[in-house]
């Protein structure tokens, strides 16, 4: 009770700011940084975490992975109004963590059986993906010029208003399937998408990702195509600390 009230006798009103069980604020004030802390207590609030998925989050860094991709000025703002989405980069993580499936690191498995053991932990999936994922569809189909493709999964943002595209590789990252997810991009945009709908977003999802590749291979202004490694274990989260911090 002394831990509590040291940390949180600067509330300005107790009905906006604690609106959470009191198992949420054990949990909470275990956390140390300051920024942290803060960034789950909103996250908390705002997508009504229980204390299971707050535990979840917690564990699984979602706070240093978001870190990773802001710059000084978007960590301070992860604390203060927590994950805002607004572009497609906002809504990105690297890596994503799949701990949900049980399967060890090492443990060889094919995409069609990593894209199984998804769709039969979807909610689970949908809450590591973010706010405003809604599923579509798995493995669909559109044709042209008498050839089919497929792509593995599809979902839709809410928040951006706009169809996000996933292809999943256990290997190593290539040219050719950032250019085939291109593909994909440009067709959703020319022959799926609506007129008030924003521009698709194709994340191809990978065990291993080589950065000088994705760099070279996509426009400097893409805003549509992106790449991310994906964990099957927990992050260590003194590594990605030691990654924020240089």
């Amino acid at each position: 009770m002394r831990q509590f009230y040291l940390i949180y006798s600067k509330a300005q009103t107790l009905s906006a700011e604690f609106q959470l069980s009191w198992s949420h604020y054990l949990m909470l004030m275990r956390i140390s940084n300051e920024n942290e802390r803060k960034f789950y207590e909103i996250e908390s609030i705002d997508n009504n975490w229980s204390l299971r998925e707050l535990q979840r989050q917690f564990n699984v860094a979602l706070y240093e992975r978001l870190a990773l991709s802001r710059d000084k000025v978007g960590v301070k703002k992860l604390s203060e109004k927590g994950q805002i989405i607004q572009t497609a980069q906002d809504t990105l993580k690297d890596p994503y963590v799949l701990e949900f499936l049980g399967l060890p690191e090492e443990t060889k498995y094919s995409e069609t059986e990593l894209e199984r053991g998804l769709i039969e932990k979807l909610e689970h999936f949908l809450l590591e993906l973010g706010k405003g994922y809604t599923f579509v569809g798995r493995q669909v189909r559109f044709t042209f010029d008498d050839k089919h493709f497929r792509v593995d999964l599809v979902f839709y943002n809410r928040l951006l208003q706009c169809f996000v595209l996933i292809d999943l590789k256990i290997g190593e990252i290539s040219h050719q399937d950032l250019g085939q997810m291109q593909m994909y991009v440009n067709y959703y945009d020319r022959f799926v998408k609506l007129d008030n709908e924003n521009k698709t977003i194709g994340i191809v999802l990978c065990k291993k990702k080589n950065d000088t590749l994705v760099e070279i291979t996509l426009p400097e202004n893409n805003e549509q195509i992106f790449a991310s490694k994906y964990e099957t274990v927990l992050p260590s989260k003194k590594e990605l600390r030691q990654l924020i911090e240089s």
